[in-house]
């Protein structure tokens, strides 16, 4: 059965772990050039299943101050 390219937002962590494995084992740049690009096409895709599932858990946030009212929606800017 193949894995959904989108994760739920259970799996985040799960997703993001992953990506990070792939990431220390490419920057070891130990391993073969197929190996490389399975690991690139996996780490793309993870890439995007966390960044989808950030978007609809803010999406989700949104609604939720919308719904309590009292508050007003600014942009987010993280700390660098």
């Amino acid at each position: 059965m193949a894995r959904s390219a989108k994760p739920k937002i259970s799996d985040f962590e799960k997703s993001l772990k992953e990506l990070e494995t792939i990431v220390e084992r490419m920057e070891k740049g130990e391993q073969t050039l197929e190996a490389s690009l399975k690991d690139f096409e996996r780490g793309n895709a993870l890439a995007a299943a966390c960044r989808a599932s950030l978007e609809e858990a803010e999406q989700r946030i949104e609604k939720l101050v919308d719904k309590s009212g009292g508050f007003e929606r600014e942009p987010f800017e993280p700390e660098e």
